[in-house]
């Protein structure tokens, strides 16, 4: 452990808050909205649908309470550490048993530390909830240029730059070896923290198989799942990926206009959470409007949004398969897998043979309900998960 005075001098206390001015100016610009003329075909079929937004920006300017939302971010314990001129926020809250098993949760794009709140009491203190196994110690940072953390201004911030300064950071709080888990964004950091420092790993938990297991001349032949995964995997892409096309290209160009529009910005994220939840197309039977705005509300307050999509530019050799793996390589660590309908119907469900050409798989788990953002949208189902591969990994771990 490192000694508890020298971390204390490099990590703050922090409270995260917004100017009230910014919020008057939000209403502001709402309120001076220009709307175009709404799209031919059924709602939503070419973004995000013109009556939909129309009512959201009214609950925004009208009825949403952010003072009333930060207080509930505020219930969290919030940090700022600075490493090598990088900024990170993070949330650090530990296990009520005092001995818990370190867990650091990664959010992905378009998401904030906030779709972790939810899940976090609930690994800290899984007895209060019914949940057995052990309790964790929680940190869930910002992403580099998400919310309160900063961004370099240097190109590649990528999956394997932010994994190091998450390893940086996990020593600092005093962790030699700890667990990571995430999706999206967070599946392909986990992956790298794996990758370059297994010897302070207990284990990964993915939930979204971000990073793509390698083919080439050496590969075993593909199953008829595989195949069929990742015929579903490209046609789904042909359909849904626009945003990654110009966000991996052009992330500039695109933020100027999102920066500077409350609806645009509105807009651009919350068909995202439409399409990736498990919804049914109905965003607001899963995600409240409460929870959207709130997570709309801090990349506006932050002008953290073109900083956010940079990290398709920076990943895009990793999109695109350049990774520098082989079908020889594989990660050692212990993986647990869980899969969530709503990207069976997208993506695809990944078969676990896929997973396995990469992962060292010890925990597979196929939901029967949850989505992308799977933490916020069944936390029980994944802490329960969580919980149970971590507690296995204890149990079979030596002293």
């Amino acid at each position: 452990m490192s000694n508890s005075l020298s971390v204390q001098s490099q990590v703050k206390a922090f409270k995260p808050t917004i100017d009230p001015e910014v919020l008057v100016d939000l209403r502001e610009r709402i309120s001076r909205t220009r709307l175009p003329e709404p799209s031919p075909g059924r709602p939503w079929e070419q973004g995000t649908d013109l009556d939909y937004l129309r009512g959201l920006l009214s609950y925004w300017r009208t009825e949403y309470d952010w003072e009333a939302h930060e207080q509930w971010i505020n219930g969290f314990d919030h940090f700022l550490t600075d490493i090598d001129g990088d900024r990170i926020h993070f949330v650090h809250q530990r296990a009520r048993s005092g001995t818990g098993i370190p867990l650091i949760l990664t959010h992905g794009w378009p998401s904030t530390f906030a779709e972790y709140l939810d899940v976090a009491p609930l690994l800290t203190d899984p007895e209060k909830y019914g949940l057995p196994g052990p309790g964790f110690d929680v940190v869930i940072p910002s992403l580099p240029g998400y919310g309160f953390s900063s961004r370099p201004n240097i190109p590649g911030v990528n999956y394997k730059y932010v994994a190091h300064r998450w390893h940086q950071l996990m020593q600092r709080l005093g962790y030699e070896k700890y667990g990571a888990a995430g999706g999206d964004f967070g599946s392909g950091i986990s992956t790298y923290l794996a990758l370059e420092a297994p010897e302070s790993m207990l284990g990964i938990y993915l939930s979204h198989l971000e990073i793509q297991p390698t083919l080439d001349e050496a590969s075993a032949p593909l199953t008829h799942a595989e195949r069929l995964y990742r015929q579903q995997n490209e046609d789904y892409w042909v359909d849904e990926g626009g945003y990654f096309e110009i966000q991996s290209t052009k992330p500039q160009t695109l933020g100027y206009g999102l920066n500077d529009s409350p609806a645009g910005l509105a807009a651009w994220i919350i068909e995202k959470w439409r399409t990736w939840g498990d919804t049914g197309g109905d965003v607001d039977a899963r995600f409240s409007r409460e929870f959207l705005l709130t997570t709309v509300t801090l990349f506006w307050a932050t002008q953290t949004i073109t900083s956010s999509m940079r990290d398709y530019f920076d990943d895009r050799d990793w999109f695109q398969h350049r990774t520098g793996l082989t079908s020889s390589d594989r990660i050692g660590v212990p993986t647990g897998f869980s899969t969530w309908p709503s990207y069976a119907t997208t993506e695809g469900r990944p078969p676990r043979s896929w997973v396995e050409r990469l992962y060292n798989v010890t925990h597979w788990t196929d939901m029967a309900k949850g989505g992308h953002f799977a933490a916020l949208e069944e936390p029980v189902l994944y802490a329960k998960d969580a919980i149970s591969f971590f507690d296995t990994i204890r149990s079979s771990t030596p002293d």
